[in-house]
């Protein structure tokens, strides 16, 4: 509930600067943890990046205020962070379909979204099973992937990096996996946002082995961490309402926050783990 709190006041502090400057460290401060925390819960829960957010809820109100007043194109556009009528526009038309000025027909269509608020809920009550773990300092190797996210959408997608990876060269992997998390694991690590909405982050398709391994491919170390371990059943439907389910349920409700850190998926025997990092809150 502490956290929910501090998301929600967070969130208020940005409805209440949307005309001015929004500070992401403020923002941030107002939830009680990093900015890098932050903005890695907000994706997680929302979706969306917290830039992205912010930029659909500026555009929504510049819309209210073209057809409720008779404030000039120009003035709005840099009351709601743009430099110019042009950048404005542009960015308007993309996202309600409709230029600033048609926006003043009272008969033009406009999209809205509308402000968030995260709330705890109880869905019935279904068990997950969990293990609070203090791990020493290992690697992962394998493939690495530069990955863009953009208006929810990766690229390249997981499935355009698991096709990539050749029957041979997983069966290697998994081979010489020798420490766990066992199996094949998914790291995600270095998750970064820009000011224009659009995430990127490492992604590392390989095995957590203490054997020097030799040829093309890419290595993450990963330093000692508190780490929140979950078991999953199922296919990879079960694995993302699991992880939905821990940042949305688990994570609010625990006396732990993230820590900045790889997010792990492992899989082996037809049994997966998640492996987040944390600290106490």
């Amino acid at each position: 509930m502490y956290m929910l709190k501090g998301m929600n006041e967070a969130l208020h502090y940005i409805e209440e600067n949307l005309d001015g400057k929004i500070d992401l460290k403020e923002v941030a401060k107002r939830a009680f943890c990093s900015e890098y925390h932050f903005k890695r819960l907000f994706s997680l829960l929302s979706g969306i990046t917290i830039s992205e957010y912010i930029r659909r809820r500026r555009l929504t109100v510049a819309a209210l205020e073209l057809k409720d007043t008779s404030a000039r194109v120009i003035d709005i556009a840099i009351k709601y962070g743009y430099h110019s009528p042009d950048a404005f526009s542009r960015a308007f038309q993309g996202f309600h379909g409709a230029t600033p000025s048609l926006a003043r027909n009272p008969e033009q269509s406009l999209k809205a979204y509308p402000r968030m608020a995260f709330q705890l809920t109880i869905q019935g009550g279904v068990e997950m099973k969990y293990r609070i773990v203090e791990k020493e300092a290992f690697n992962i190797v394998g493939v690495k992937y530069e990955v863009e996210m953009v208006d929810e959408i990766l690229t390249p997608a997981y499935e355009e990096m698991l096709t990539a990876i050749s029957d041979k060269t997983m069966k290697e992997l998994a081979s010489l996996s020798d420490k766990e998390p066992y199996g094949i694991v998914h790291a995600s690590v270095n998750y970064e946002e820009d000011e224009k909405g659009r995430a990127t982050f490492n992604q590392y398709i390989g095995a957590v082995m203490t054997k020097e391994v030799l040829g093309a491919y890419s290595s993450l170390e990963v330093p000692s961490l508190l780490w929140a371990i979950f078991e999953v059943d199922g296919e990879w439907t079960q694995v993302e309402e699991q992880w939905q389910r821990i940042y949305s349920e688990w994570l609010p409700s625990s006396s732990y926050e993230l820590a900045e850190g790889p997010e792990i998926l492992a899989s082996q025997d037809q049994k997966s783990e998640i492996w987040i990092c944390i600290k106490k809150k």
